[in-house]
């Protein structure tokens, strides 16, 4: 089994914090070269610093956004070569019951989690493609909303139900023509979007319900992602990966 990245240039979304902060570094010591995207670019800077710029570079990005998108790319591309892995990861919640959230927070959050996904994917594997390339890699970043219900965030288990599913169709279309796709789903892992909730009394009573009362460690996920990456993946496409620790038991 061939998990070494060396060669690879990965570009991820939502690489500011959390799992795609993570996700930049352990590809990295993998070997690969990663482009990491966000809009706030000061904490890109700062990865990109302990990285080392021979290994990663800083891309401004608004996933939302068609023109930025292809810039992203673009950048990418004339830092390190054509990107032949793509880490869709940038994300939002809005907490709220469905009778009740505005519209406006609805359609803020499809538009990064699903737009900002699809926008993201297609463009690295048209690039993929049209290079004629055999060893492509898309990951869809979705969740274990989506495939359970969780109280309370009816918009984004339904926004990641929906990449899960796209995620599926872009593999169909794409099975022939050098590009793997497949979907992680995670479970709850400590980031700055939710460790406000898991410290408080309502988290703690949440995390109690999980089989093992745990969340799960910040790299729980390491080897995943690089094996999804990686020429290990040959025969993996369309894809589900539920790495929950067991929460949805």
């Amino acid at each position: 089994m061939n998990l070494d990245l060396t060669g690879r240039h990965v570009l991820i979304t939502g690489a500011s914090s959390g799992l795609g902060r993570r996700f930049a570094t352990v590809l990295a010591a993998a070997g690969a070269k990663v482009s990491v995207a966000a809009r706030r670019t000061d904490r890109l800077a700062a990865l990109v610093a302990e990285i080392g710029a021979e290994r990663a570079a800083a891309l401004e990005m608004d996933v939302t956004d068609e023109p930025s998108t292809i810039a992203a790319f673009d950048k990418a591309e004339a830092a390190f070569g054509p990107v032949d892995s793509v880490i869709a990861n940038a994300g939002m919640n809005n907490e709220g019951l469905a009778a009740e959230l505005p519209v406006a927070e609805f359609d803020a959050l499809f538009a990064v989690n699903v737009r900002g996904v699809f926008l993201t994917a297609r463009e690295g594997a048209r690039r993929i493609m049209a290079r004629k390339a055999k060893n492509g890699r898309v990951v869809l970043i979705a969740s274990i909303g989506a495939t359970k219900v969780l109280p309370g965030l009816a918009a984004y288990c339904g926004s990641k139900a929906a990449v899960m599913q796209m995620g599926k169709a872009m593999a169909r279309e794409w099975v022939n023509r050098g590009v793997n796709c497949n979907i992680l789903c995670p479970g709850y892992i400590e980031t700055e979007l939710n460790a406000e909730w898991f410290a408080s009394e309502g988290g703690k009573k949440q995390m109690a319900g999980f089989p093992r009362r745990r969340l799960m460690a910040e790299g729980d996920l390491d080897a995943l992602i690089v094996m999804l990456c990686s020429d290990a993946a040959n025969g993996l496409t369309g894809g589900v990966f539920i790495a929950d620790d067991g929460q949805t038991l």
